[in-house]
């Protein structure tokens, strides 16, 4: 039979939907009792909902990037692995990583070699194993992490506030970096015309992405224009991926 049949065929998909049913319902469950602390914390009504409208303008585009890059895992471990992985995980360069990684010790190089029934079998352990840690330290951590925070934040919430942000901005600052750099560093090592034009693309949607979104948000600033703010990432990160493609 052919491996890619079993990838996409009724008992993967079956597998596959039961996580994913779980996530779904865990996002309600959380919906609700988010808009239950709001409700005991005297939000109103309004307040609320503009909260939910903002966040689900917000993740339109951050979506749509997964969806994206959903596409290369649909080739490579088939549509129902790749579903429920960027269901749970999100992050399509880990999962590529990790699918790569196990393909590799049975002798298949990812989306290079024909895929083998052993090959799908060790590229979906490798995905899912590799990401246990995770969840058992969010379990066994989650009931902790205000005592963390207290004692980070000595009892200071603006200091709190001050360490999320910068570590948000490490993160992301060392995400765009690493794409930054690597045209420089494939035009010293004489890289290949692929590999070069890769590298170029990345870091030209990263500094499209900057000047889009200083442009958006120094707008909606002066002229407080309330749904630009919401919609600022969306336009952003859907502007420059065009744009680049375009190039």
């Amino acid at each position: 039979m052919d491996v890619m049949k079993i990838a996409n065929g009724a008992p993967m998909w079956i597998a596959c939907g039961i996580p994913v049913v779980f996530v779904v319902i865990q996002a309600i469950l959380f919906a609700k009792g988010a808009y239950g602390a709001g409700k005991k914390l005297g939000l109103t009504d309004t307040q609320m909902k503009k909260a939910i409208k903002s966040s689900a303008v917000t993740s339109i585009g951050p979506a749509i990037v997964v969806l994206s890059s959903m596409l290369s895992l649909l080739i490579t471990v088939g549509a129902p692995v790749g579903w429920m992985r960027l269901s749970m995980i999100g992050s399509v360069m880990f999962e590529s990583i990790a699918a790569g990684l196990g393909t590799s010790a049975v002798g298949v190089t990812l989306g290079t070699d024909p895929m083998t029934k052993e090959a799908l079998a060790m590229a979906v352990w490798t995905m899912i194993l590799c990401s246990v840690g995770w969840v058992l330290f969010a379990t066994f951590s989650a009931n902790k992490m205000d005592k963390i925070e207290h004692k980070l934040s000595k009892g200071n919430s603006g200091t709190l506030t001050t360490i999320a942000s910068a570590a948000i901005i490490g993160v992301f600052s060392a995400m765009v970096a690493s794409h930054l750099s690597k045209p420089i560093y494939f035009l010293i090592q004489k890289a290949d015309a692929v590999a070069m034009a890769g590298a170029n693309k990345n870091a030209i949607a990263c500094i499209l992405g900057a000047v889009i979104m200083f442009v958006l948000t120094t707008l909606a600033d002066k002229k407080e224009i309330g749904w630009l703010k919401e919609w600022s990432l969306t336009i952003t990160i859907i502007g420059a991926m065009i744009i680049t493609a375009i190039i």
